[in-house]
């Protein structure tokens, strides 16, 4: 791998053990699981049950859930979307279907929505010739290409342990030129390996790194979040302590990344909450895997820091929601108090009993992370206690002023606009 990466003080020695590592009680030492991540043979095969970890004995039985096989016909869609609800003078419709796990999208510079993918090992592009659009598959066989962005006439995609670049895209739907790698100083593990892309207008990118497992002490490099310049593939660490960050954008306001976090499972079915987060300066740590919610210690994994010595979130979304792409609205076809919210898609639970998110939060707040509200924007995806018939998992603003909402689970986006 290019080793490319500042590893200032910011690096942080974290020793490569996982959730064995210094618990605040030794006698639990032997309830906690234990894996050896010093050979590679980790990384790139992490343990099958990566996902547990610390399980109370009220949850045990819980597992995540897989979507359905092939993305939902148009007329069963059209039928489900009558159950979301809006607030008045809003509409969703389907956009576009036929995208297996469709998951982040960028816009090209010529209309061209890109559109990658979870375990489909796709990347998509959907075309708009006088409002029939066309769904084109232009890359496959990659791992996880779940994040895509836009920038300079290229299309980057992040593929778990590599960026790539395939240069003039929208020229070549057809047959993507061979990538460039961009950036590749990454673990190759799956288990919160997956990423999303935001780029900036300076020429630059973040890409989060998760843990590879629920909870315990990050090995060196991970549980943390990097700023990596697209041009040169010179990277530094911009955010610490953060568990699984799957979405994020920038303030058109001021400028500075905002991020969601998916908090540790395990611990009950209403704590610990999952996260938005503001980076108000370079280095912040966000307190994983020490507090979680910015006021509950991990029961094992404090080891006698307190919550105060960590960045609070600005707002807890809810346990077990699952926030995942984000956007700030700077459109204006919704109403002017719309005007620089942030919208989250909420992917929603496996871990919880009763299952919550699955829908679209809305959060007011003030340009340097004051005075925060949120409501719920639209939901109706989960039906019943623990059924889904869609996932949210990714926001982008289109050129008119409405928002695309892509769908994992239908293998679908919506498109959400406002009348009048």
């Amino acid at each position: 791998m290019k080793k490319k990466t500042l590893r200032a003080a910011l690096a942080v020695g974290l020793p490569m053990m996982l959730a064995a590592a210094l618990p605040m009680n030794p006698a639990s030492a032997g309830d906690l699981k234990s894996y050896d991540s010093s050979k590679p043979s980790f990384w790139a095969h992490p343990p099958a049950d990566w996902f547990l970890g610390d399980e109370t004995e009220a949850q045990k039985g819980l597992s995540p859930i897989a979507g359905p096989a092939t993305p939902t016909p148009l007329a069963d869609l059209q039928n489900d979307i009558k159950k979301i609800k809006l607030p008045p003078g809003f509409k969703i419709e389907v956009y576009a279907t036929g995208i297996p796990e469709a998951r982040q999208m960028a816009w090209g510079a010529n209309g061209t929505l890109f559109v990658g993918s979870f375990g489909a090992t796709n990347v998509y592009a959907v075309t708009d010739q006088g409002g029939q659009r066309t769904v084109k598959t232009i890359l496959k066989g990659l791992t996880m290409p779940t994040g895509v962005a836009f920038r300079d006439g290229s299309l980057y995609v992040i593929a778990i342990n590599k960026l790539l670049r395939y240069d003039n895209a929208e020229a070549s739907l057809d047959k993507m030129p061979d990538p460039v790698v961009v950036y590749d100083d990454m673990p190759p593990y799956v288990a919160h390996g997956w990423k999303y892309l935001v780029a900036d207008k300076n020429g630059g990118v973040y890409i989060p790194f998760g843990p590879p497992f629920n909870i315990g002490i990050p090995p060196t490099s991970t549980s943390q979040i990097r700023h990596v310049d697209m041009k040169t593939g010179l990277a530094e660490i911009v955010a610490l302590g953060v568990r699984n960050s799957v979405g994020g954008d920038i303030d058109p306001r001021s400028g500075d990344y905002w991020f969601t976090e998916n908090a540790r499972d395990w611990m009950s079915d209403d704590t610990p909450s999952d996260k938005l987060n503001h980076i108000t300066k370079l280095g912040e740590d966000f307190g994983y895997p020490h507090c979680h919610q910015g006021n509950i210690p991990d029961p094992k994994f404090a080891m006698g820091h307190k919550c105060s010595e960590f960045t609070p979130p600005v707002v807890n979304l809810g346990a077990h929601v699952a926030p995942l792409g984000m956007k700030f609205y700077t459109g204006s076809q919704f109403p002017a108090q719309y005007k620089d919210n942030i919208f989250i898609a909420e992917h929603g639970s496996w871990n919880r009993h009763t299952y919550q998110g699955g829908r679209i939060e809305r959060v007011i707040v003030d340009a340097n992370g004051k005075n925060a509200k949120q409501e719920v924007f639209a939901s109706g995806w989960i039906t019943g206690q623990r059924d889904y018939f869609g996932r949210p998992d990714d926001i982008i603003q289109a050129p008119d002023g409405s928002l695309l909402v892509s769908d994992d689970w239908a293998g679908a986006i919506y498109r959400i606009s406002y009348a009048k």
